[in-house]
C-alpha cells in the first residue's frame, strides 16, 4: 500500500482505477484502455485484483473462482496499466470481516440482490474501501454488470465520494456471448445454450427497433384527411401504407420487448442442456424497478440464468420514445386505414 501512496502523490497526476476480481479477459482490458485514454500518458492507471469474500453467498463459487494473477499482470500491462494492486483478504479486512458495512438499500434487494441476498452490500463495502485506498479521480466499470454500476453511481452520489464513475460498454465474443470470467466453466454444449441470453436481448432490441421505426415514420407524416386522399390517389392499400395504422395495430412498448425476449428464453429452457432462468426484467436504470407498459425514456433489458453449474448475466440498454399521435378526426373516416 505504500507504493500506492507514493504513486498517487505525484503532483498534478490524474489517477484512474479499474476494479476487478482477476481472471482478466478482453473486457477488463477494454476498461484499462478506457482508463488510459481518459487520464492520458502522464496519468496513473491502477488495476485492482481482489476476490472479495463479502459478495459471495452460501453455496456460491468463492473457492472455485479462478485466480490467475501472473496472467492478469500480463493482461493489465499490455492494456496500459501502470500498477496492479492485488491485496490479500487480510490487507483489505485486517480485523476479519468488517463489523461496519455499507447497505445497498432498496435497489440492492432487486433482481441480482433478490437472487443473491447481501451481495451488493459486500460489493459496495469493498468498492468504498478500494476507492479510499487507491484515491482515484475516475473509476471505470463495465456495463455488463448494470445493477452494480447503478449502485456504485448511487453510492458515490449519496455519500459524496470525490470520484467520477464511467461505464464502459459490454464486450462480447464473436458469437454474441458477453465476456465473463465464468465463461471458461461452460462445456461446448452449455455454451450453445448460453447464447440464448444474448439472443433474447437482441430479439427484444430488434422488436423495439422495428416499432420505433414505425413510430418515427408516423411522426414524420401526420395522419390527416389529405394524407388519406393522397394514398387513395396512388391506389395503395391504406392498411399497408399508413404507418399510423400499423403503429397503432402492432403490439408495442415494453410488453412487446419482454415477449420477444421471453420467447427465445422459453425455447432455450427446452434444449439439452437447458437454460434455467433466474429473471428477465425491463427496468428503469435509476432504481431497477420494472417499467410500466406506457414507459418512455431510458431502460435496461436484463437477464440472468444458469446453464449447468454456471450462472451468467447480460443486459442491453433501450430507449422508449413517446407513441405516435392518433390520426386526426375525420367525419368521413378517410384519415384512418380501413
Amino acid at each position: 500500500m505504500s507504493r500506492l501512496r507514493a504513486e498517487r502523490a505525484v503532483p498534478g497526476s490524474t489517477t484512474g482505477v479499474v476494479m476487478t476480481m482477476g481472471a482478466l479477459h478482453e473486457g477488463h482490458a477494454t476498461l484499462v484502455r478506457a482508463a488510459r485514454a481518459r487520464v492520458g500518458a502522464e496519468g496513473l492507471v491502477v488495476v485492482t485484483v481482489f476476490v472479495n469474500p463479502l459478495q459471495f453467498g452460501a453455496g456460491e463459487d468463492l473457492d472455485r473462482y479462478p485466480r490467475t494473477l501472473e496472467a492478469d499482470l500480463a493482461v493489465a500491462e499490455a492494456a496500459g496499466a501502470d500498477l496492479v494492486f492485488a491485496p490479500s483478504a487480510e490487507e483489505v479486512y485486517p480485523g476479519g470481516e468488517p463489523q461496519v458495512r455499507l447497505s445497498a438499500g432498496p435497489m440492492g434487494g432487486r433482481l441480482e440482490g433478490a437472487v443473491r441476498p447481501g451481495h451488493f452490500d459486500g460489493m459496495l463495502t469493498v468498492v468504498a474501501k478500494l476507492l479510499h485506498l487507491t484515491r482515484p479521480d475516475v473509476a471505470f466499470y463495465g456495463q455488463k454488470d448494470a445493477q452494480q454500476l447503478a449502485l456504485i453511481r448511487r453510492m458515490v452520489r449519496d455519500l459524496n465520494f470525490g470520484v467520477d464513475i464511467v461505464g464502459v460498454p459490454t464486450v462480447r465474443e464473436a458469437d454474441g456471448l458477453a465476456l465473463s470470467s465464468r465463461n471458461r466453466y461452460l462445456s461446448a454444449a452449455e455454451r450453445r445454450t448460453a447464447l440464448a441470453l444474448s439472443r433474447a436481448l437482441y430479439a427484444g432490441r430488434d422488436r423495439h427497433a422495428a416499432q420505433e421505426a414505425l413510430r418515427a415514420r408516423a411522426r414524420e407524416v401526420p395522419a390527416t384527411p389529405a394524407r388519406a386522399q393522397a394514398l387513395d390517389a396512388l391506389g395503395e392499400s391504406r392498411a399497408a401504407a399508413d404507418a399510423h395504422a400499423v403503429a397503432r395495430a402492432t403490439p408495442c412498448g415494453p410488453a412487446a420487448v419482454r415477449a420477444a425476449a421471453r420467447a427465445v428464453l422459453d425455447e432455450a429452457a427446452r434444449t439439452d442442456p437447458p437454460l434455467v432462468l433466474d429473471y428477465l426484467a425491463l427496468v428503469d436504470p435509476a432504481d431497477f424497478t420494472e417499467v410500466p407498459d406506457d414507459f418512455t425514456g431510458e431502460a435496461v433489458l436484463a437477464v440472468a440464468a444458469r446453464v449447468g453449474a454456471t450462472r451468467l448475466i447480460d443486459n442491453l440498454p433501450l430507449t422508449f420514445q413517446a407513441p405516435a399521435p392518433e390520426a386526426a378526426a375525420d367525419p368521413d373516416n378517410r384519415g384512418a386505414a380501413s
